[in-house]
């Protein structure tokens, strides 16, 4: 299958770049995603060795500060089982969990991140999902092109 590319965004406040920097072997799992349409990209499309672009949002200034690389395909968020997690899903059980993760690895941190602005500046990412009005996922697809401009614009 050939390589998928994606957005994940993550509020600084809960989950920054620095934070997987940080992690054991700069690797963490990918856990509360709570939108049914993020959840299926993650269970149904996302691949061991496919890209992910890390963008810091609810922050100034918003932008793509990184890239990882899927390390581990989807399995159920522990976090849904916990009652004592914000994440609990009450309808969610071992035999049929509602909510997936997947683990990233920190591929490469941006020296110089690449704002919303830029992005929005850019005539080439002139249709990436980030960009279109109403997009809210925390999960979305990116084209292969948009990816590696976004890489290009980092430099």
């Amino acid at each position: 299958m050939a390589k998928k590319y994606w957005l994940f965004k993550s509020e600084p406040s809960a989950f920054s770049i620095e934070d997987l920097e940080k992690s054991p072997g700069k690797r963490t799992y990918w856990d509360g995603v709570r939108n049914y349409q993020a959840r299926n990209f993650m269970r149904d499309d996302m691949r061991k060795g496919d890209y992910v672009l890390f963008y810091h949002s609810n922050t100034d200034p918003l932008a793509v500060v990184g890239y990882c690389e899927v390390v581990k395909e989807a399995y159920p968020d522990h976090t849904q089982f916990d009652p004592d997690s914000k994440h609990f899903d009450l309808r969610a059980t071992l035999k049929e969990p509602v909510w997936y993760m997947v683990d990233i690895k920190l591929k490469k941190k941006f020296k110089k991140p690449v704002t919303l602005k830029e992005i929005k500046e850019n005539p080439k990412l002139k249709n990436m999902r980030l960009i279109q009005r109403g997009n809210r996922l925390s999960v979305m697809p990116v084209t292969k092109e948009e990816f590696e401009e976004i890489l290009r614009m980092s430099q």
